[in-house]
């Protein structure tokens, strides 16, 4: 389906020396030798490289590492022997997003800065950032040399060096060699100071369209291939957790019967119907495969290049809404874990970041929520409701996005951030895991300890009858949603965590209701507000203020949504 992308042979270029002092495309050349520098600071525009190249140049674990999408969102570092390397976040064309902001701030403190550019687009990147690193020591390096005919790479090489006065290096960021490394160091050590502008060397390498870049009906293939990795981690994780669950449920059943004999709330913390060791496992069972699986997707996504192809086909499907189609990803991001998902807005443009974190609250039906949804939709015996479900909550999804979307994103002359149409390559596992691990650490790191605190929280509430009492003045409510009194809890459970809809198919509550009722209250209980470790993350990545306004808006939005599904549901959905 995909067209496989084949380079043509860039400009050759003219008035260059005829001999290469370093004999090779890699080698450099320069005028005396330094002191070898202690801190190499890359920098580079998205996808250029520049992580791959901090990766392979330094390897072993970094800090302060937040990657998503494969666009470092904040500065982190590591170790070459005595030289730190820092990785900075993707320059983006045009951009204010704050990843841009935090990058540029990062280069106003660099002993010599590694000015990352693709070989394939050379001009266009060294136009971008050669004026913001100007009068600094520092070299360049050319990522992505294997797209560029050796020759003609050697001579341009020499050409921009000779000109810009500065170290230049030839390289494949992703297949980085010794001699590579070699090379790059030597070059650090003759760092020069850096000019506001280079020699164009008429490169333009660009990947052959194909089928995603068609105007009828690329965006719809691409919008169709960037849900497919969620389907399939939903999928593969929940046929995991139905083979899992019996199994773990055997090996808790003897320690919940211990804690059973406990005084009466540390046996509700523990063993109680919102106990730890009740509901705690559900985070492992039904929702760690989901965000494992679909991390390492999206991943290949990225690693292949397919993701930024993806997001530049969705755009005009997407643009009307307000939002950007790289901004699509960190939506879909959520599917896995909201907590990354958020985190990642950092790159977005401050037109479109809030509207992306809108829609990630809302939409984004996380790991939990996924699970306990199908678990619902299961135990009432209507596995089918997960189509209608998945189609409504998209639909509002989009509409109330296009809502809360700021007027000037909307604006047909704000030119929104667009990506470039990249090379597509096959992925290696190395690479995957590296743009799928930060995510997972990020589950692990941040969400589970969150959780863990939620859950004992919902269990205190639990035995000191708080919920029962909240569902009991919530029960005339309810009826306005054609929805028993009972659902009332699942919905303030779910409210605190994703998973507490699962009280819709206990049996107190799931033989009251029709295929429609259930729909509603999973519904309603899944988007009226974003669950707490949502809520606190955003907060913290935007301000309180700004989480409040949020939760106000998305629950008025939530409460008329459902009042369409819960009167004109039968009509809409064809359901009873």
């Amino acid at each position: 389906m995909l067209s496989d992308d084949e380079p043509r042979d860039p400009h050759e270029a003219a008035d260059v020396p005829a001999d290469d002092p370093a004999g090779e495309p890699g080698g450099t050349a320069g005028t005396g030798t330094q002191a070898p520098p202690r801190q190499l600071v890359l920098c580079g525009v998205e996808s250029s490289g520049k992580s791959s190249l901090a990766a392979g140049l330094a390897g072993g674990p970094a800090r302060e590492v937040a990657n998503y999408r494969g666009s470092t969102v904040a500065v982190h570092h590591r170790r070459l022997d005595d030289v730190e390397v820092v990785d900075t976040p993707g320059i983006v064309r045009g951009s204010d997003s704050a990843t841009t902001a935090a990058a540029i701030d990062a280069l106003e403190h660099a002993q010599v800065v590694v000015v990352v550019a693709q070989a394939t687009r050379v001009d266009d990147d060294l136009a971008t950032l050669l004026p913001l690193v100007a009068g600094r020591r520092g070299l360049i390096v050319l990522s992505f040399a294997d797209r560029i005919d050796a020759a003609s790479a050697a001579r341009g090489r020499l050409r921009l060096q000779a000109a810009s006065g500065v170290p230049v290096v030839t390289l494949d960021a992703r297949h980085l060699d010794d001699e590579d490394r070699g090379a790059l160091l030597a070059a650090a050590a003759q760092a020069a100071e850096l000019p506001a502008e280079a020699p164009r060397l008429g490169w333009l390498v660009e990947p052959r369209p194909g089928l995603l870049e068609h105007r009828g009906v690329g965006a719809w293939v691409a919008a169709a291939l960037l849900l497919a990795p969620a389907l399939a981690a939903v999928l593969a994780a929940n046929e995991l957790a139905g083979l899992v669950e019996p199994w773990v449920e055997q090996l808790l059943d003897p320690l919940v019967g211990r804690a059973d004999t406990l005084p009466a709330l540390p046996a509700g913390l523990l063993a109680g119907e919102y106990g730890l060791v009740t509901m705690f496992p559900l985070l492992f069972v039904w929702a760690a495969p989901t965000v494992v699986i679909y991390a390492l997707l999206l991943g290949a996504y990225k690693a292949s290049g397919l993701l930024d192809r993806l997001t530049a086909a969705v755009h005009p499907l997407v643009r009307p809404l307000g939002v950007a189609g790289r901004d699509v990803v960190r939506v879909l991001m959520g599917l896995g874990c909201n907590v990354p998902a958020v985190i990642s807005t950092r790159s977005c443009s401050s037109c479109t970041r809030d509207t992306t974190i809108s829609a990630i609250a809302f939409g984004s039906a996380c790991s939990y929520q996924l699970g306990a949804t199908l678990a619902v939709f299961a135990a009432v015996g209507r596995p089918g409701l997960v189509v209608p479900f998945l189609a409504y909550l998209l639909l509002t999804t989009l509409v109330f996005t296009r809502l809360v979307s700021e007027p000037i994103a909307r604006d047909r002359t704000n030119l929104l951030v667009l990506e470039r149409r990249v090379f597509l390559q096959r992925p290696r596992r190395t690479d995957i895991w590296r743009e799928a691990s930060t995510a997972i650490r990020q589950f692990f790191g941040t969400a589970v300890p969150i959780f863990l605190g939620i859950t004992l929280i919902a269990a205190l509430l639990a035995v000191t009858g708080v919920l029962d009492a909240i569902g009991d003045a919530l029960a005339p409510a309810m009826a306005l949603l054609r929805l028993p009194g009972d659902a009332a809890l699942a919905v303030v459970l779910a409210s605190v965590r994703k998973d507490g809809l699962l009280l819709l198919g206990s049996d107190a509550v799931a033989p009251g209701l029709d295929g429609l009722q259930v729909l509603t209250g999973v519904y309603l209980a899944g988007v009226l507000v974003p669950c707490l470790v949502t809520a606190l993350t955003i907060a913290r990545e935007r301000s309180p203020g700004f989480a409040a306004r949020l939760l106000a808006r998305q629950g008025l939005a939530a409460v008329a949504f459902t009042a369409v599904l819960a009167w004109g549901g039968a009509w809409l959905l064809g359901l009873r």
